[in-house]
């Protein structure tokens, strides 16, 4: 139901691609490679579980959900342009 000068399905092609960034930002932080045997933050050991679960991961539970605290929220802007300017 676009308008103007935009093509049916502009917004809905909008709404994936900004999901798509989403996950493509999500996989990029994902950890990589062998995981640590001991928390690189606090040194504890991580629970075998947890290294099998999440190949490549570098801190203990209590570690990593204080970093996920402390990380910033992505905005939820699409820099393809806001809504109103892509539908006059």
């Amino acid at each position: 139901m676009a308008t103007g000068w935009a093509h049916e399905g502009a917004v809905q092609e909008q709404i994936d691609a900004t999901v798509k960034d989403a996950i493509e930002r999500a996989k990029s932080q994902m950890p990589t490679g062998p995981s640590l045997l001991h928390c690189a933050e606090c040194g504890s050991d991580i629970p075998e579980a947890r290294r099998v679960a999440l190949p490549g991961v570098r801190l203990c539970l209590a570690c990593q959900e204080a970093a996920d605290r402390e990380q910033q929220p992505v905005a939820g802007y699409n820099r393809r342009g806001s809504k109103d300017s892509q539908l006059r």
